[in-house]
């Protein structure tokens, strides 16, 4: 991995790019493309926390954390409030060399320096699902299902 990787807020020079960023055509069912999730970004305001991996020059992937959002139904419990990774697209062409990685650290770290204790993240289930990523990287279940997805928790 390189040395050189950063975050960006997606701009008008990069929103293309991020647009036509795609994950394997195995991953495709897992997590919704880039413009989808750009969109939710716009109507979730500042719930909603989209960032564009570089590496160098190179768009590596995409990532979009979600920031206090009231978990499940509102009226069940509103205490309930959650941060952490929404979506993380990594390029086919990128992938197995540490993005993925790095992208989890930089939103765990974004929710330290907010003072957020845990960081959750979804994940659809199955034989091409990330589960073995996320249990790599310290994330352990939660017991709970978001819809189908399964929920995972990370201490921060």
């Amino acid at each position: 991995m390189s040395t050189s990787l950063r975050l960006e807020p997606v701009t008008a020079a990069t929103v293309d790019a991020a647009i036509a960023l795609r994950v394997h055509p195995h991953q495709e069912d897992n997590v919704a493309p880039v413009a989808h999730s750009l969109a939710e970004a716009y109507v979730r305001g500042d719930t909603a926390w989209p960032r564009l991996i570089f590496d160098g020059d190179e768009l590596v992937g995409f990532l979009m954390a979600f920031l206090d959002i009231t978990w499940g139904e509102e009226e069940v419990d509103p205490t309930d409030v959650r941060s952490g990774l929404w979506r993380l697209n990594i390029a086919a062409d990128a992938q197995g060399r540490g993005y993925g990685r790095f992208a989890v650290e930089a939103v765990r770290d974004e929710l330290r320096r907010r003072g957020v204790p845990k960081m959750y993240v979804t994940w659809e289930p199955g034989e091409n699902g990330p589960a073995v990523f996320y249990e790599r990287l310290g994330f352990r279940t939660t017991g709970e299902l978001a819809g189908h997805q399964i929920v995972g928790v990370l201490d921060v």
